[in-house]
């Protein structure tokens, strides 16, 4: 990290804490996916029992 006057410059790395790796998406497409069968789960199940 650098200062010039009021200014801060960081590297990539700093700013990125260091995560540099695309698994966010593969946890949000995971998260996304359990989201929608848990929903048609509770939707689904008790039309399906009465």
């Amino acid at each position: 990290m650098e200062r010039h006057g009021d200014e801060v410059e960081v590297t990539t790395e700093e700013a990125s804490a260091g995560a540099r790796r695309h698994n966010v998406r593969y946890v949000l497409a995971g998260s996304l996916l359990l989201a929608i069968i848990a929903m048609t789960i509770a939707w689904a199940l008790p039309a399906l029992l009465s």
